[in-house]
Parts: structure tokens; C-alpha cells; sequence
């Protein structure tokens, strides 16, 4: 993973996206981000420097300014959080006012919650069978 910094002369929005599309369609790459003001262009990602330059200096003007291993964000250790009994209380009613709903979706339609045996070919001796 590297962690590249490009200069790259764009001048509106548009030039940007179609500049950001260009880079973005390259393997490997991560996270593509763009300042405007300052006119640099932060691609981290598992690819060739060179790849992504020469991808650029097609169409703009692009210099590589720096070129460095990619910052891993810092892990915060996350305290043990506290089970709530409480919990188990709140699923036994979430189960009641679920069954509740299904009776009354059953009551309201009543033809749409009826199962169908479905008899298949192989179950069935007088189906009609091409070898």
C-alpha cells in the first residue's frame, strides 16, 4: 500500500471528475481523493506510481511530489461493553407483537399466505420427458 501526492493542473469540476474516473479506473487503487484548491490529488492504493502519472500527463499536466507508505489508522481499544438483561425481556415481546402482525397479515389476506404442493417431473411417472 502507498500513499501517493500528485500535482495536477485542473481547473473546474468537471476536469476533476473526469481526471478522478481516469485514475479510478486503474487496479489496485484504494482511496482517491482531491484538493482543488491546492490542486492536489491523494491516491492510496496498491499501484505503480508511474501507471497513475502517465494516466494523468495523457490529458493534464501532472507531477508526482510525494510517494510514501500508506498510514494505517489508529486501532482504539474498545472497552468490554455491558450484556443488559433487559434485552431478553424486549425479544420476548418483539416475538409476541411479530406473531401478532402475521395474524393479522393472514386475516387480511388470507389467500396470499396459503402454501401449494408443487409436484416436479421426477415425482411425477406421466410427465413428459425428453432424454
Amino acid at each position: 500500500m502507498k500513499k501517493m501526492v500528485l500535482k495536477v493542473d485542473l481547473h473546474d469540476e468537471k476536469a476533476k471528475q473526469k481526471a478522478m474516473k481516469a485514475v479510478s479506473g486503474l487496479s489496485g487503487i484504494d482511496t482517491l481523493a482531491m484538493d482543488m484548491k491546492e490542486q492536489k490529488m491523494t491516491v492510496i492504493g496498491a499501484v505503480d506510481p508511474v501507471k497513475v502519472v502517465s494516466k494523468l500527463t495523457k490529458k493534464w499536466h501532472a507531477e508526482l511530489l510525494t510517494v510514501g507508505p500508506a498510514k494505517e489508522p489508529e486501532k482504539k481499544k474498545e472497552e468490554p461493553k455491558k450484556e443488559e438483561p433487559k434485552k431478553e425481556e424486549g425479544k420476548k415481546d418483539d416475538d409476541k407483537k411479530i406473531a401478532e402482525l402475521i395474524k393479522a397479515y393472514e386475516a387480511y389476506n388470507p389467500h396470499l399466505t396459503k402454501y401449494y404442493h408443487v409436484v416436479s417431473m421426477e415425482e411425477n411417472p406421466n410427465a413428459c420427458v425428453i432424454c
